[in-house]
């Protein structure tokens, strides 16, 4: 059993307690997760069918048969016992994460980033760590997020506009908050328990430690993100290791081919059809391919997908500039 610390201290928290609250082992995961953004982290319904890759109506048909069951079953809202933290975990987690999300790459309003919400999230995971220090995938959400965050004035201009990792100004990454959270992916490491969160950290840490975009280790990241498909098949993680498949093979001199097949055989499977980073991605390797006007058909997929207004407005510079490339620029 995990140590656990002073829960009425740590719970002190009343987010952290709601979380813990509405992660109830009788829903089904996505169920779980839905319910408490909605409840705890005020996050709107079209906005948690986004990060679902669901469509609105679905998913608030999952928040009404919740709540009935809740009813119908009569589920408490209280926080369980310490013995019954862990089984909660997973859920708990994924919701933390989510809220990280939403405020990373907002899926609604005028900015590209949530400040508050990426705060929140942090903090939650802190107080997380201080309740469940033996649990390592604690350890890695926190690292994870820490080490996305330290990014975060780096990722637009000063219009507002979206600047890509490759193109980041890394002097304004926040170094104390790289290297605090590639240390607590270490912590998380030795404590022999891998998982999602841990492999996502690790992941992010290799993308945040070098200092020059060129020394990304793009093998690695792809070893990674196969290892992270074994225990969190889903089709965005194989959309991310196609990513590093084909930026891997870009650095040794080759084209793109073999990660435009992996994201050939998504696109055949039809669950990302709306995801606009599906095609975005397939936009941009096959930019670097130099495979300009299938590049452009990409990008005309994607934006019209894309919610937030600075991806947007980002998709739709690329597009006119791969037009431009090849003689058919827009009127």
């Amino acid at each position: 059993m995990p140590a656990l610390l002073d829960r009425e201290a740590l719970f002190k928290d009343d987010r952290l307690r709601l979380i813990f609250t509405c992660c109830h082992p009788a829903l089904a995961p996505e169920t779980q997760i839905a319910l408490t953004l909605h409840t705890v982290a005020g996050i709107t319904t079209p906005e948690i069918a986004r990060a679902f890759l669901v469509s609105e109506s679905t998913l608030t048909k999952r928040l009404v048969r919740a709540r009935r069951k809740f009813r119908d079953a009569g589920i408490s809202y209280e926080v369980p016992p310490n013995h019954r933290l862990p089984e909660r975990l997973t859920g708990v987690l994924s919701v933390i994460y989510l809220v990280f999300n939403e405020g990373y790459s907002a899926s609604s309003g005028d900015a590209l980033i949530r400040s508050d919400l990426c705060s929140e999230a942090i903090h939650l995971a802190r107080l997380l760590v201080e309740l469940m220090p033996d649990e390592p995938e604690a350890w890695g959400l926190l690292a994870l997020m820490l080490l996305n965050d330290a990014r975060r004035e780096a990722r637009t201009d000063a219009n507002g506009d979206l600047v890509t990792l490759e193109d980041q100004d890394r002097t304004c990454w926040n170094r104390s908050q790289i290297d605090e959270g590639s240390a607590m992916v270490e912590r998380a490491l030795r404590m022999r328990r891998p998982g999602p969160m841990q492999l996502q950290a690790a992941i992010a840490a290799l993308h945040a430690e070098p200092t020059d975009a060129a020394d990304a280790d793009w093998p690695q990241i792809g070893l990674l993100y196969a290892e992270l498909a074994k225990l969190q098949p889903t089709s965005v993680v194989e959309l991310n290791r196609a990513v590093a498949v084909a930026m891997s093979d870009l650095s040794a001199g080759a084209g793109p081919a073999r990660g435009l097949r992996i994201i050939d055989e998504l696109e055949a499977g039809g669950e990302l059809d709306r995801y606009h980073l599906l095609h975005a991605t397939r936009a941009d390797l096959l930019r670097r391919g130099d495979h300009l006007p299938e590049a452009a058909d990409a990008y005309r997929r994607a934006i019209p997908f894309c919610s937030n207004p600075v991806e947007r407005r980002f998709l739709e510079r690329r597009l006119d500039q791969v037009e431009r490339s090849t003689g058919n620029p827009r009127g």
